[in-house]
């Protein structure tokens, strides 16, 4: 006996055992936590670890110093759930709609999670304490790609809302088309705002609404598939 894993309105046969079935809401479910997941353990370092600060900082200084192994492992953590969330998208919606390029730029997005661990951010802006102000005179390799990583997640992820708001496959798809097209733009927006002024509170706003959003879609797909 097979079971079939669909969703309102997509065109993706996905059929599948029950086994395999329960293997993909397994991977949905992994893309659901993956955001709070991420939220929280920064938002725990951030308020905790002496002389950060959520204006002057952005997370990734959280990487470095005698605690900074707790943001490579959130880094990378992170990353890896997300990257198995693409995989069970792609099982869901694959090739209808959003099933192609949408998976890749969520394992995208999930990729650059796991470099931006791997690849430590330089101490910089007086973080850690003892640290001088300002950014570094001299990058490492692993601070200047630690810098790309950010640069292209975003990228994927603002994307990711796009394709998903053209092509998705939900009850209600204008609204959430909506929902997906601001989001996107915001996530441009806030993300430039810091390097404008200087302040990362628009930075860490992008990432809870960014982070929020990829969850809540796989949330949704979990939801949907359940119902199937």
């Amino acid at each position: 006996m097979t079971q079939h894993i669909t969703t309102p309105g997509a065109d993706a046969p996905a059929i599948s055992t029950p086994a395999e079935a329960g293997a993909t809401r397994t991977l949905l479910a992994c893309g659901a936590v993956a955001g709070p997941l991420f939220v929280v353990v920064a938002a725990v370092q951030a308020f905790t670890r002496t002389g950060f600060d959520l204006v002057d900082h952005p997370v990734s200084l959280l990487s470095v110093g005698e605690w900074g192994w707790i943001q490579i492992a959130n880094f990378v953590v992170t990353g890896a759930l997300f990257v198995a969330f693409a995989v069970g998208m792609r099982r869901v919606l694959h090739p209808g709609r959003a099933g192609t390029w949408g998976p890749r730029l969520i394992g995208a997005f999930g990729v650059s999670l796991i470099a931006g661990g791997v690849f430590v951010a330089d101490p910089g802006l007086g973080f850690p304490p003892g640290t001088p102000p300002g950014v570094p005179d001299d990058f490492t390799w692993h601070g200047i790609a630690h810098g790309f990583a950010p640069v292209i997640g975003f990228l994927a992820l603002t994307l990711a809302c796009f394709v998903v708001a053209r092509r998705s496959p939900y009850p209600n798809r204008r609204a959430w088309a909506v929902l997906c097209v601001v989001t996107g733009v915001a996530l441009q927006v806030l993300g430039a705002i810091p390097n404008v002024g200087g302040n990362f509170l628009p930075l860490q706003a992008a990432i809870v609404v960014g982070f929020g959003w990829a969850s809540a879609y796989a949330a949704r797909l979990l939801v949907l598939t359940r119902d199937a």
